[in-house]
């Protein structure tokens, strides 16, 4: 086998350098605040839109299909080779992993170029003066009670289809997702630029089988969003996805730039969507708590609210098996990796978040004896 060459050297060095400037940077919030969430990271993501944004497909999607055949074309190639003696298996081998290793370093440091660093900027919740410490059983019990009957009004004047369950089109959302964030960034400036469009996924079922809504491509800046879930959920998902195109990676922060995006919404159902966002989590927040109180702040839902909801356990239902556990494992380590200790649970910290910005207009009382939510 041939020796590494300078090119093969420099690219392997990616990867420890990446570790070592995600080690550095992690100490250093403010500095990935100002220059790159606020600066690199927005011009790199605008250039990458325009780009993407030439397509109507999604692009990530095209790249990924082509990369996945490249590398079966590659195998079979060497395959035959092997067969034929013109290649021997061990140099294979050592070809095959060194390319592996490769690619993954390049990967790796250009994830963290083009989106990755964000992981390490200042927390949403100091960007927005939001006060999340000593988070009280009460304020979580009453956020569960306000987001319950805002959830049931809101339900209220939506259509339904012929099972009950509230109508949308999908295709709709994706034109106007971004109305939202326009409203937004007259208050929260980092919010504020314009993107590509979030793409509809054609391989949807193939996402739905690995139990995901949707997924941000750093390498297309495109926010890609699976179409075949459930429609309660569709706008505040495509929001989630454009919170990450916004340069907020952490999902708790994206999941309540959701809420807020939708809630700023000129359609009620983009706001009743990210109603019902925050109304689970904070439900679910409570029944970790307290499952008996939990139960029954639940009959206060409306029939149709209590439609929406279980055709979104029914429609996950029948996607669970060893694929969907295996892709939530793989998404739980990449979390933990780039910082989220809490892996796929920080999805649910959005509740923080959200009692942080209920405190600025519903002044709590706090006694020492209260129970803390998290907990």
């Amino acid at each position: 086998m041939k020796k590494i060459s300078k090119k093969q050297m420099l690219i392997l060095s990616l990867l420890p350098g990446g570790l070592t400037l995600t080690r550095l940077f992690s100490m250093s919030p403010d500095l990935i605040e100002k220059h790159y969430s606020q600066g690199l990271y927005h011009l790199l993501a605008r250039a990458l839109g325009y780009i993407s944004q030439c397509l109507p497909l999604s692009l990530a999607e095209v790249l990924v299909s082509m990369a996945v055949l490249g590398l079966l074309g590659g195998l079979i190639k060497q395959g035959l080779n092997i067969s034929k003696g013109t290649l021997a298996l061990k140099a294979a081998l050592k070809k095959d992993a060194l390319f592996l290793v490769a690619v993954f370093s390049l990967g790796y440091f250009l994830f963290l170029l083009l989106w990755g660093f964000n992981y390490y900027r200042l927390p949403l919740a100091e960007l927005m003066g939001l006060d999340t410490t000593h988070i009280r059983a009460e304020e979580l019990e009453s956020l569960c009670m306000q987001l319950i009957q805002e959830s049931n009004e809101l339900r209220m004047a939506l259509p339904e289809d012929s099972e009950g369950v509230v109508m949308g089109d999908k295709r709709e959302v994706l034109r106007k997702a971004g109305e939202g964030f326009a409203q937004l960034a007259g208050t929260y400036q980092e919010l504020g630029g314009n993107y590509t469009k979030p793409k509809a996924l054609i391989m949807s079922e193939l996402l739905s089988h690995l139990a995901l809504s949707g997924i941000y491509f750093p390498f297309t800046a495109e926010a890609n969003v699976n179409m075949g879930i459930p429609t309660p959920l569709f706008p505040a998902t495509v929001a989630h996805e454009m919170a990450h195109q916004k340069g907020f990676a952490r999902e708790d922060e994206a999941n309540y730039i959701a809420y807020l995006s939708c809630r700023q919404h000129p359609d009620p159902y983009h706001q009743y969507s990210g109603s019902l966002l925050a109304l689970i989590n904070a439900m679910n927040a409570l029944a970790r708590l307290d499952y008996e109180q939990y139960q029954d702040l639940q009959l206060g839902y409306a029939a149709g609210v209590r439609r929406d909801l279980a055709a979104i356990s029914q429609y996950w239902q029948q996607y669970k098996g060893p694929m969907a556990r295996t892709s939530a494992r793989v998404n739980d380590a990449y979390l933990q990796f780039n910082g989220q200790e809490e892996g796929i649970n920080t999805y649910g910290r959005m509740v923080d978040l959200l009692i942080g910005e209920r405190r600025l207009s519903v002044p709590q009382i706090l006694e020492d004896g209260g129970k803390d939510s998290r907990k």
